[in-house]
């Protein structure tokens, strides 16, 4: 299965979510952000890449939607609700991704 995590800058919370989901059961894993500034910025070859695609919050849907409406019809899209109140790695964040990603997927321990 090929999840996409979306976050703004693609430097904390999805960018966490890719190395921590990464290789598990076989998932292939990306993550992007929605703003100009992003590591890496989202493209319409991500959203077409991906079967799931995890924002962190409602604007990251409302942007996704805005930019690639078309693409996005066939796709699920959901909202994790993470704040952008955590580092790269920071153990909360990593409970928090995996509490909430399994309720769609199955997760590492």
């Amino acid at each position: 299965m090929k999840l996409l995590f979306i976050c703004s800058r693609n430097k904390w919370r999805s960018l966490t979510a890719e190395k921590i989901f990464e290789g598990y059961n076989g998932y292939e894993v990306r993550s992007a952000g929605t703003e100009t500034g992003a590591r890496i910025k989202v493209t319409e070859g991500h959203i077409g890449w991906s079967e799931l695609i995890f924002v962190m919050e409602k604007k990251h849907a409302r942007r996704l939607k805005d930019k690639f409406s078309t693409i996005l019809k066939d796709k699920r899209l959901i909202c994790l609700d993470i704040p952008d109140d955590y580092q790269f790695m920071d153990e909360e964040l990593i409970e928090m991704l995996k509490a909430r990603v399994s309720e769609y997927i199955e997760v590492p321990i």
